[in-house]
């Protein structure tokens, strides 16, 4: 790769005089920020599921208990919100998004638009648009459903074996952040409102998508198709996209505080995942970034609902509890790294060329492409990250002991 590649993914527009550490973790004096944060949040969904009066109520009160939350982890010290101090930032975290789109959202995007055209010019033909926007509404609330209920699957788990989490998390950069020292079972539960917070904005997308747009019975085979070419051909261009946003998720310090800080408040636990993402970031990112909002509402379903579970499932770094990882996979990937105080690696970190690997582990990685499956080149060559590190030898001695 060319040194003026390499430099595009670490590039900030108009940071250069407000010189700041990359970010990881929350203090108390981003009280405000948070709130600001959390009352836009609130506002998206009252937006955006204001029809569905449940779903937006149990919505807003999720806000206002992260908000609470925040003052009980973290303390409260009021300082002026950096939104406030740089209202310019906003300029330039749209200029970030804008130019980090992964080629493929266009097509994604322009074959929507197109179906929309065609539905217009064919009144007479049966698209049954309304009926697909039936079976579009009854997929997204199955998919929210079934999510729920996984997660409190893993919630109850979590609850019974506290211990298990206490004590790997006593063992790692963890044991000062919020209550983990305290109070164990309040840090499982604000893990899992993280988790149903930012899953339900990260959805709003697909409800407006399927609010505001229509689609036919007529082209359903034929844009189902299409999609999931596109879907395949993303997969080449997932990490690199990945990587970029979640750079800017840590070194800009409004994505940090309004975007991404939200996935790091919580304890590491698949409780709190979704795609990787905070509250506001999953907005942008089935926004502006993943194609698959745009698509039919069968590989919308589908597509979502794979990458939310794996997400969930990859996000499990206390061993021993639901759902629980091949230990070869916990090998082979390095998120956990991240997510135990490392800011590198940024991608997703999956190494399946790694040698020992069992035969059944490497053949499920590398039915994705190259680029996806053994995306830790990608950090390997924009940074200093070494595959053979310190954090990871002791994330998997506590996997051996709790597996």
């Amino acid at each position: 790769m060319q040194e003026k590649q390499k430099r595009r993914f670490h590039r900030l527009f108009g940071a250069r005089k407000y010189k700041h550490k990359p970010k990881i973790n929350y203090a108390k004096s981003d009280f405000l920020d948070y709130v600001l944060m959390m009352l836009m949040c609130a506002a998206a969904i009252y937006g955006a599921y204001g029809r569905e009066p449940w779903l937006c109520a149990f919505g807003v009160a999720l806000c206002f208990f992260m908000i609470v939350s925040f003052s009980v982890r973290h303390g409260v010290l009021f300082k002026m919100p950096l939104l406030l101090r740089r209202p310019q930032e906003i300029i330039y975290l749209f200029a970030h998004k804008i130019e980090n789109l992964p080629r493929l959202y266009w097509p994604a995007l322009g074959l929507v638009l197109l179906e929309n055209v065609l539905i217009q010019a064919t009144p007479s033909w049966p698209h049954h648009v309304e009926f697909m926007r039936q079976v579009g509404f009854g997929l997204l609330y199955l998919h929210l459903g079934g999510f729920f209920i996984y997660r409190t699957v893993s919630l109850v788990d979590h609850w019974r074996k506290h211990d298990v989490v206490s004590s790997v998390l006593l063992q790692s950069p963890w044991k000062n952040v919020g209550l983990v020292r305290g109070s164990i079972r309040y840090e499982i539960v604000h893990a899992y409102v993280t988790g149903l917070l930012a899953h339900l904005i990260l959805v709003l997308p697909w409800y407006l998508v399927l609010t505001y747009l229509q689609f036919s019975v007529l082209f359903t085979p034929l844009v189902c198709v299409l999609n999931l070419a596109l879907h395949g051909q993303f997969y080449k261009a997932i990490n690199a996209w990945f990587y970029r946003d979640h750079w800017l998720g840590h070194n800009s310090e409004l994505d940090f505080l309004y975007l991404h800080g939200g996935h790091h408040d919580a304890i590491p636990l698949g409780l709190i995942a979704v795609g990787g993402n905070g509250f506001l970031e999953g907005l942008f990112r089935n926004g502006l970034g993943y194609p698959s909002t745009f698509y039919n509402p069968l590989i919308a379903f589908f597509t979502l609902s794979m990458e939310v579970k794996s997400d969930i499932d990859a996000h499990q770094f206390v061993p021993g509890i639901f759902p629980r990882l091949p230990f070869d996979f916990r090998k082979a990937t390095q998120h956990s790294t991240h997510h135990f105080g490392h800011l590198e690696p940024y991608g997703f970190a999956i190494n399946a060329d790694l040698p020992g690997l069992l035969p059944a582990v490497a053949k499920g990685l590398k039915t994705f492409p190259d680029e996806f499956c053994n995306s830790i080149a990608l950090d390997e060559e924009l940074g200093q990250f070494e595959w053979d590190n310190p954090r990871h030898e002791w994330f998997i001695k506590v996997c051996e002991e709790h597996e």
